[in-house]
């Protein structure tokens, strides 16, 4: 086994441990089918009436998807509007002998096509790396030549990055496919064709990264930015705001109501996300990926893990230019 292999083999170990972790941890929403492009913590509008509140907060407590054509006729219709054309997003440095490709077309403003993909520096698949395959099959019970395919006909059929499901033994890579859709589908409401570089292994550049939410939903929208000294991630300010720039954190009536159905509330792990961001990019090859499911608010887990994933991006390439999510309303 030549030396390259030998390489893989121990980051694919190491990497199906974390993967075998998170399997555990995700495996209680796996079978969930996402629609919309960004999973926010449902929340009460201000004027709503106390019974759609509580529908709200519901909606942040883990429940089992509809029925097959419930799924089928939600996932005909994008969430958002897509401008027509091809959108791609590159890794810029190989890692393990592989980097991203991912591209996607959008038709009559739908995606219908696809192509995510590693390629090593002949341009050659990992998916036809029979040698590669065979080994993470042995390991993690799937390979990219069963992966690979599934995340691009799933997104293709979900119309959105999260309405992709997690697939069991391949965590960190349906967690990269997710982030890069999900820029992907944010160039393509933008009419954005260039290129989207992602800088990827590099270190963090210094300064502050901000994202925001466009659209309130449920009287809400998501707020985040990161602090980045001496290449690490020194703060994490993630929140859900209204109007009036007050946090759900201070929202007492849903806190309370949220307490009840799912046994935690926004004041609760809101400041707990950002605590164990700032935590898990302080260890060695740390990602956001990385960070345990909070039992309860899976809704807003996702959102706050695809969204700090991007900041990440943002921060290795230095470009501290506000993030805008034209999220869907609710």
């Amino acid at each position: 086994m030549n030396h390259k292999l030998i390489c893989e083999r121990k980051q694919v170990e190491k990497k199906v441990d974390t993967e075998m972790k998170a399997k555990k941890l995700l495996v209680g929403f796996a079978a969930l089918t996402f629609t919309t492009l960004v999973l926010s913590a449902c929340s009460p509008d201000s004027n709503t009436a106390e019974s759609s509140s509580s529908a709200a907060a519901s909606s942040e407590v883990v429940e089992s998807s509809s029925t097959a054509a419930e799924t089928e006729e939600e996932a005909a219709a994008p969430a958002v509007t897509l401008q027509d054309g091809t959108y791609t997003l590159e890794e810029t440095n190989y890692s393990n002998d592989y980097r991203v490709v991912f591209s996607i077309v959008v038709k009559d403003g739908k995606i219908v096509e696809s192509k995510y993909d590693n390629i090593n520096e002949a341009g050659e698949s990992k998916v036809e790396n029979a040698e590669y395959n065979a080994m993470m099959l042995e390991k993690a019970g799937i390979s990219p030549e069963e992966f690979i395919p599934a995340f691009n006909e799933a997104l293709v059929k979900a119309q959105s990055a999260t309405g992709v499901e997690v697939v069991s033994g391949a965590t960190h890579s349906f967690h990269s496919f997710q982030n890069y859709a999900q820029q992907l589908i944010q160039a393509a409401q933008a009419g954005n064709t260039e290129v989207i570089k992602v800088n990827n292994g590099s270190e963090l550049q210094d300064g502050t990264y901000t994202l925001e939410e466009k659209n309130y939903s449920n009287g809400y929208r998501v707020v985040f930015s990161i602090v980045v000294k001496d290449g690490k991630v020194a703060e994490s300010n993630y929140d859900n705001i209204n109007e009036a720039g007050e946090s759900k954190v201070d929202d007492a009536d849903y806190n309370a109501m949220m307490l009840e159905k799912a046994g935690i509330a926004p004041e609760t792990f809101i400041p707990e996300l950002n605590k164990r961001l700032v935590e898990k990019m302080a260890t060695e090859e740390g990602v956001p990926s990385d960070i345990d499911v909070v039992t309860g608010a899976t809704s807003s887990f996702n959102t706050f893990v695809i969204y700090a994933e991007q900041l990440i991006n943002a921060a290795q390439n230095g470009n501290t230019e506000t993030i805008t999510v034209d999220n869907p309303t609710q």
